[in-house]
């Protein structure tokens, strides 16, 4: 019985989607975000040059949030999510692992870092393959530190990518997609606008044909993650944007993709590349 209940819930949304396809967009609000009163964030910006005519502004998700979950996010002694941030700055500092190394000795400091997560996912040279900021995190474990792999969406990976947000709110998103990153982006795009599940839905359904419609109690945005990992007041964590690329296929009623995975590896050079323009503002709070 729960889980005909549930099908029949997602049935309902699937329908509501297809209805609001009809419908003309609301949009988000009118608010601007500036946090602890001093780091503007750009949360509206005209759209880069691979979206054109597809849409013309792109905005935040903070943009379709309510004025209390926005207001968490405009005070670090409000926003949950610097908790994550803090525990990231200790192990920053920590040594781990046979060479007896801690992020530090090669960094410095987390603010040194300032705009590395503005321009991930992107190509790495030497690897041969686009790289997440998680999978650059995982290989200075492994080949400088001699210490395990952190899980790629385990609470230290999304802390210390947290962290990497953190230092880097403000800076502009700058995601390469051309050159070698090319092909990966071209696949991202293709799963974008791919049709998945029983429901038979896309990302681009809800993110791209809708946003800014309600759908429930739900205010759908264009699905930016220039905010993530978000603090999900829904389950009371940090998230990782692979978490949530994860949750969104499985609503679909198919079988996801695993985090990790270069399907979702793809999938997020891509997605990024839809907020070049606006700020780097994670570790960001929404519903």
């Amino acid at each position: 019985m729960k889980k005909a209940s549930k099908r029949a819930s997602y049935v309902a949304i699937a329908a509501a989607v297809s209805a609001l396809a009809v419908t003309a967009h609301a949009g988000p609000d009118e608010d601007q975000l500036t946090i602890n009163e001093e780091i503007e964030i750009v949360t509206e910006a005209p759209a880069p040059a691979h979206l054109e005519g597809v849409v013309d502004t792109i905005y935040s998700g903070w943009r379709f949030r309510s004025d209390e979950t926005q207001a968490m996010q405009m005070d670090d002694f409000d926003n949950p999510g610097l908790v994550g941030v803090e525990s990231a700055q200790a192990a920053f500092a920590a040594v781990d692992g046979t060479e007896g190394k801690a992020c530090a000795d090669c960094h410095n400091s987390p603010e040194d870092l300032a705009g590395v997560k503005a321009v991930y996912p992107k190509w790495n040279e030497e690897a041969g393959e686009v790289r997440t900021i998680e999978m650059q995190i995982n290989d200075c474990r492994t080949t400088r530190m001699g210490a395990e792999e952190w899980k790629y969406s385990g609470g230290e990976m999304t802390d210390m990518v947290a962290l990497m947000a953190f230092v880097s709110r403000g800076m502009p998103v700058d995601v390469a997609i051309d050159g070698p990153a090319q092909s990966t982006w071209e696949q991202g795009k293709e799963i974008y606008y791919t049709r998945y599940g029983q429901l038979e839905l896309a990302c681009a359904n809800c993110h791209e044909d809708n946003w800014g419609n309600m759908i429930r109690a739900d205010h759908l945005s264009q699905g930016q993650i220039n905010g993530f990992p978000t603090y999900r007041l829904k389950n009371t964590k940090l998230n990782a944007v692979h978490d949530r690329f994860r949750g969104c296929v499985r609503d679909t009623m198919a079988e996801t993709f695993a985090v990790g995975s270069p399907e979702f590896v793809a999938l997020e050079l891509y997605v990024a590349s839809r907020g070049n323009g606006l700020s780097v503002e994670g570790p960001s709070v929404r519903n």
